[in-house]
């Protein structure tokens, strides 16, 4: 059994499920560089709350956490990752081949640059081209990013968009393999019928009547200031709105939606607070419509999408997210509109919300689409690549 390293920040719960699978395939070690405090109880600036997820993160495969002698530690800056002890001990664990999350942590860089040339060295990410930048900008990021990936000898991508990425900065067809970005889709889809009724008739939403949802950080990055306008700018019959979730704009979205609330008494704007991991099934199946109208920049993927699909929802989401042409057929599950776009968001969301039996439809559709994006199938992509 051939046996492999992965070097990542902390425990993240899209990742967990990965490891658990990859280790009754192969030998597994996950090195976890922030520090034990990775996975603590901690703040989150972007929610403006703790956060501590209620899913177990450290059960069913073996990891290490290192020793992290950053001054200012976290995964929010290059110098916020120094392990002094990662190379040795990844040479004790004798690894066939390392898998690194992210390359922009001094540690994680200098996994990168020793190994190179002496075990395989992989690499996982989901960044994109989609973000508009300078042209001096293009270029520096593309003369840095090109000697970046020399130092890999595979990327396994998640998509369309993060392809285009890797193909930009030099990595051609022999160093990338498609490996799908993925949730638990079973959580997601097994029925929470009565949870989620639960969740409309506290919120006083009728049986026939279509509840958008936008879930997520209230943040810039995913612009839910635009969808409150659009949807407070045309005429929806028996149409609500809820977002779900926290952050740096919640004060600006509730005061909006009381000034829409005073103008119309039949569209309804609903807040819910952070909900955690084992909650969200409920809350995506108390949904006809799940919206993402992200700007950017960095709405790198947007997992939240493949777990509405996956709770059987139609989706309306702005090109500015990295899942959008992968996942998203348009008039079959849902549509794509221009990002910062309010009249076409307008118009897309008006003729999405017409008839909830048709929301039903696509959400069937988006259904069958996530099927093929499992975990089972990125798990099988790494295997078949170390064995080979």
């Amino acid at each position: 059994m051939k046996s492999l390293a992965i070097i990542v920040t902390h425990p993240i719960q899209y990742y967990i499920p990965v490891y658990q699978q990859l280790a009754k395939a192969c030998k597994l070690k996950v090195f976890y560089t922030w520090g034990e405090q990775g996975a603590a109880l901690k703040y989150d600036p972007d929610f403006k709350k703790h956060i501590q997820w209620d899913l177990p993160l450290l059960d069913g495969y073996p990891f290490e956490f290192l020793e992290n002698t950053a001054k200012d530690p976290g995964s929010h800056h290059y110098k916020g990752i120094i392990n002094p002890q990662l190379v040795e001990n990844i040479k004790t664990f004798k690894p066939d081949a390392i898998l690194i999350y992210g390359w922009a942590y001094q540690s994680h860089l200098a996994v990168m640059q020793y190994f190179k040339g002496k075990i395989p060295v992989w690499f996982r990410g989901d960044s994109n081209l989609l973000d508009e930048t300078s042209r001096l900008r293009k270029i520096l990021r593309k003369l840095f990013l090109t000697w970046v990936y020399q130092h890999i000898d595979l990327s396994f991508y998640v998509g369309n968009a993060n392809k285009a990425y890797y193909q930009a900065f030099g990595l051609n067809e022999t160093k990338l393999v498609f490996a799908p970005h993925a949730v638990d889709n079973e959580r997601f889809s097994i029925d929470q019928g009565r949870s989620a009724e639960q969740i409309r008739t506290e919120l006083g939403i009728m049986r026939h009547e279509i509840l958008v949802l936008f879930a997520g950080k209230f943040e810039s990055k995913k612009n839910p200031l635009l969808l409150l306008k659009a949807f407070s700018e045309i005429t929806l019959d028996h149409t609500h709105l809820l977002f779900t979730g926290n952050g740096e704009l919640e004060a600006q979205l509730k005061e909006s939606a009381q000034l829409h609330h005073e103008k119309d008494k039949l569209q309804k704007v609903h807040f819910m607070d952070f909900r955690n991991q084992s909650l969200m099934p409920a809350v995506y199946q108390a949904c006809d419509l799940f919206c993402l109208p992200s700007q950017g920049p960095g709405e790198t993927w947007g997992l939240a999408i493949n777990e509405a699909m996956a709770a059987g929802k139609a989706i309306l989401v702005s090109d500015k997210v990295g899942c959008a042409q992968d996942l998203i057929i348009k008039k079959k599950n849902g549509d794509i509109f221009t990002s910062g776009d309010l009249t076409d968001l307008k118009n897309k969301l008006k003729f999405l919300c017409t008839n909830r039996e048709s929301l039903f439809a696509m959400g069937q559709i988006s259904k069958e689409i996530i099927q093929n994006w499992t975990f089972k199938h990125q798990v099988n992509v790494l295997i078949k690549t170390l064995n080979d």
